[in-house]
């Protein structure tokens, strides 16, 4: 089929086939950025998971460094415990630590709207080419002395931008549970950097931990008396 007879099939869709290769486009251009970004993401959080597991207490002078050669989201994680040096309560700081985390989630899967927009609008689109061009075809069933060759083929050309449209959205929905697996791993790599800090945080274990020791060594010597 060389050019001429596919901006015929094209023409005969109500121009729907045109816009195809547009949705195409614009779903292989999505979901190759945002597998690329999100898989330096993904690779900054296992740097900083291995970095923050070797530390015993918050260090600031190596968080900033590290913050320093992180991008986002993890940056703005790891500038909390520096900015905030003076919180020395876990619950406080999870809950700055969460905030952080909330604000930093939606970057995560900026413009996959488009990419599920597309999934469903690409076969609706087909089915509509395809009904368009199947007036088309009943032009030549309408005529007795119609060839039944060209009635065929007719129908097969309609049947064009259904397949088209359901290809798009193969490859569309292929992309976007691949995306949105790697973005959920990405919010649990975000969790759990947030809860290795807290659990990390100076003064837990000499405040919280022993107030909590001494509370219940004198409630087991209050029932054993």
């Amino acid at each position: 089929m060389n050019w001429q007879n596919l901006n015929e099939v094209a023409s005969h869709s109500g121009g729907i086939l045109y816009l195809m290769p547009i949705l195409l486009l614009t779903a292989l251009t999505i979901g190759i950025e945002r597998f690329l970004v999100l898989a330096r993401i993904q690779r900054d959080g296992e740097r900083v998971a291995e970095s923050v597991a070797q530390l015993s207490h918050l260090d600031h002078g190596s968080l900033r460094g590290l913050g320093e050669r992180t991008g986002a989201p993890f940056k703005a994680i790891l500038e909390v415990p520096v900015r905030f040096p003076r919180v020395r309560d876990s619950g406080k700081l999870s809950e700055l630590l969460q905030e952080v985390v909330m604000r930093q989630v939606p970057t995560l899967d900026r413009r996959m709207w488009l990419l599920d927009t597309i999934i469903t609008l690409a076969p609706l689109l087909g089915l509509l080419g395809t009904i368009i061009g199947m007036f088309h075809a009943f032009q030549f069933m309408g005529n007795a002395a119609g060839d039944a060759v060209q009635i065929t083929g007719s129908v097969g050309e309609a049947l064009m931008a259904t397949a088209f449209g359901l290809v798009i959205a193969v490859i569309g929905l292929v992309a976007f549970n691949g995306l949105h697996n790697r973005v959920r791993y990405l919010v649990h790599q975000m969790e759990t950097l947030r809860t290795m800090l807290v659990n990390r945080l100076d003064g837990v274990d000499h405040h919280n931990g022993l107030h909590a020791s001494q509370a219940t060594a004198t409630i087991y010597a209050a029932q054993e008396r």
